[in-house]
C-alpha cells in the first residue's frame, strides 16, 4: 500500500493538484515511490511526507 500511487492524493490540500500530479507521473516513469519523486523534485521533506502521507488514514473503517 505504501508504493500505490493513489496515496498522491493526500499531497493534494498541501502542495496542489500539479505538483501532485507530477510526482506521480514522475514515479510512474521512473519506477520509484512517490516519497522518493516528492523529495527529488523539492516539494516536501522526509519528514513533512511521512507527516501528510499517512495509508492508515486514508482507508477509514479497514483499519
Amino acid at each position: 500500500l505504501n508504493n500505490s500511487l493513489m496515496l498522491v492524493t493526500a499531497l493534494n490540500t498541501k502542495i496542489g493538484y500539479y505538483k501532485a500530479a507530477e510526482i506521480a507521473n514522475t514515479a510512474h516513469k521512473n519506477g520509484t515511490t512517490l516519497k522518493e519523486e516528492a523529495i527529488n523534485l523539492g516539494y516536501v521533506t522526509a519528514e513533512e511526507y511521512d507527516e501528510w502521507v499517512k495509508p492508515e488514514d486514508m482507508v477509514g473503517g479497514l483499519k
